[in-house]
């Protein structure tokens, strides 16, 4: 292979490579999306342009439960949780950051969300102690500063943690 081959094919594979990350933190935050309903204290519906929207899951929390099911049961605060939830995202539009994962097997988008303002929904609803850490490897780009905000919420009995106080 003569020199001036191998320095194409390099440019030419930086090209690619250029080209392929220079669309990559586009993809990862998403242009406004309203949001449509609130399902429980860590999932919500918002408008994407399709007939049925998409539903998205919070990455790193886990807020009580709301309803009763097969193999769970109604949490402490979980009502709380829903109704912050929904006050947070009433009327606005969310910006989400995907993660290394960005479906979960219920095939729900998995994403950190924003509000316009700036508000970093996921942090919120761990600092006010509506939602606790759920840390699930690959998405864990967050997940230091979330136990932080854990363990201040925890230990200022906040939100769901006020119950240890009562």
């Amino acid at each position: 292979m003569n020199k001036a081959f191998k320095y194409l094919l390099i440019l030419l594979v930086s090209i690619i490579v250029a080209y392929y990350n220079s669309g990559k933190e586009e993809a990862e935050l998403s242009g406004l999306m309203p949001v449509s309903r609130v399902v429980d204290g860590d999932t919500f519906w918002a408008e994407d342009g399709s007939k049925k929207g998409v539903k998205i899951r919070l990455i790193g929390v886990d807020a009580p439960e709301t309803r009763k099911g097969n193999y769970k049961k109604i949490g402490f605060y979980g009502q709380e949780a829903k109704a912050y939830l929904t006050d947070l995202l009433f009327d606005q539009e969310v910006r989400l950051e995907y993660g290394v994962d960005s479906l979960d097997r219920y095939g729900r988008v998995l994403a950190y969300v924003y509000l316009p303002d700036g508000t970093f929904v996921n942090e919120e609803l761990i600092k006010k102690g509506y939602a606790r850490v759920l840390t699930i490897p690959p998405n864990v780009k967050y997940a230091d500063a979330f136990v932080s905000y854990e363990r201040d919420a925890r230990e200022s009995n906040r939100g769901l943690w006020q119950r240890a106080s009562e």
